[in-house]
Order: C-alpha cells, then structure tokens, then sequence
C-alpha cells in the first residue's frame, strides 16, 4: 500500500485553545461537530470510536493528549479493508493565533487512493470544529 505525504488541512478560529480542546476529548461534544455517535476514553491507549451519518464506523485509539494543544489518535474505518481501524493517525494541533486558535490538522500514514475522500472530509468538518468551539450550531452532521 503507497501512502501519501501527510493530509494537512487547517482553520482558524475565534476562540481560545482551551475551548476548542473540550471539543475534541468529550464524546458529546464531538458529536456537535462531527458524527451522529460517539464513544471516547481521552487517555493514552483509550478508545476513539465515531459513527457517522453514512453509516461507517472511525475506531482507534488516542496516543497522545497535551491539554489545549493537542490531541493524536489512531484512526481507520470498521469494515473497510483499505483502510482498517487504527491504521493512521490524526493529529490535531492548537495553536494561539490573532486572538483566536488555528486548528492544524494532520492526517499521517494515509493511503492515497483514500486522501481525496478525506480531504474532502476534514474540510467540512473543521469549519464545523470551529462553528461549535465559539458557540454557534453546524446542524445536523449529514457527512461531507
């Protein structure tokens, strides 16, 4: 399997580190952002798992979790023989910038038959990581 150079995507947002943070450690705030049902143990070697709106399943595990800074977990699809649960990591960085947080995604180890669709993916839901973190409602997650 050839994999890709690393998926970056990133958003700035008008909000502070520590709020963002929440959003990406608390099961029931995931799901405001991304997904319709989530199952979450934030602690190294926890459980990361995701349902989304089309049905398919995230599972992984997270790695590594420094407060309002970042979050590294494990990502791959339940079912999905490309891409199988745990097989690349997402790391999710939060930096301070002009009063606000820039939310740098990296998508590492990815495939590339599959960096389109997760392109596509991460750039819908960042906006939506960003909407929650300052308040507002994304609606109903129908997937990208």
């Amino acid at each position: 399997m050839t994999t890709s150079p690393d998926l970056v995507v990133e958003r700035w947002v008008a909000a502070t580190p520590e709020r963002v943070y929440r959003y990406l450690t608390d099961s029931e705030r995931w799901v405001l952002w991304q997904g319709v049902e989530g199952s979450h143990d934030p602690r190294p070697g926890g459980l990361f798992r995701l349902s989304m709106a089309n049905g398919m399943t995230a599972r992984g595990q997270f790695v590594t979790l420094e407060p309002d800074r970042r979050v590294v977990f494990t990502w791959g699809w339940v079912d999905h023989p490309g891409l199988p649960p745990g097989s690349t990591t997402v790391e999710i960085e939060l930096v301070p910038a002009d009063d606000g947080t820039l939310i740098r995604l990296t998508h590492h180890d990815l495939p590339a038959a599959e960096r389109p669709t997760h392109l596509i993916g991460w750039q819908h839901y960042l906006p939506r990581l960003a909407t929650v973190s300052v308040g507002d409602e994304p609606g109903p997650d129908s997937g990208p």
